[in-house]
This record gives structure tokens, C-alpha cells and sequence, in this order.
């Protein structure tokens, strides 16, 4: 075993275990797309029977990630999301030697 990984109590799932997952009813909410440098981003909420959440898909040149936020943490996760950028704005930005 890795050393980050777990032990879990519903036995060992490889990450390509090959079984696909039951495919759960989906509603899409609203979609908002946003294009910077060379990166897609796509936020979309979407609601299911378990609840409400956010996935924020991230495309580059066709190879995609998601992040998956619960709508319980979208306030949370707004709050932090403000406090970066008031860093970003605040913090001078270092000048490397190329």
C-alpha cells in the first residue's frame, strides 16, 4: 500500500477498477463558461437526489478535471475564493531571473 492511501471498509477500488457507476438522474441548474489563457473553465449547478452542487470543470486542450463543492460549502468556498483574490491583489509579485 501507498502511503497516502487508505484502507477502506468497502474493500480495495483501484482508481481504473474497469466497473461502471450507476448512473444517477441529474439536473443542471445553470451553466456559466469562462475562457482564460489557454484554460476552459465550466461551473455548473447541478442537483441530484442527494442535493444540490457545484462542478467546476477545468479543459485543456481536451484533457478535463472536476471539482465537485456541495451547495452546504458554496459559502465557504466564496469566502475563501475572495480572500485569494484580495492576496493576489495585495501580495507584489517577485520578480524572477530568467
Amino acid at each position: 500500500m501507498i502511503s497516502n492511501e487508505r484502507s477502506s471498509p468497502h474493500g480495495f477500488r483501484p482508481y481504473s477498477s474497469g466497473s461502471p457507476k450507476a448512473n444517477v438522474q441529474e439536473d443542471t441548474l445553470k451553466t456559466e463558461k469562462i475562457q482564460i489563457e489557454r484554460k476552459t473553465f465550466v461551473f455548473t449547478l447541478k442537483e441530484n437526489p442527494r442535493g444540490r452542487f457545484l462542478r467546476i470543470t477545468e479543459d485543456v486542450n481536451g484533457r478535463r478535471d472536476n471539482v465537485i463543492i456541495p451547495a452546504t460549502g458554496l459559502e465557504e468556498f466564496r469566502k475563501i475564493l475572495d480572500e485569494m483574490v484580495k492576496a493576489g491583489a495585495e501580495i507584489p509579485i517577485k520578480e524572477y531571473n530568467s
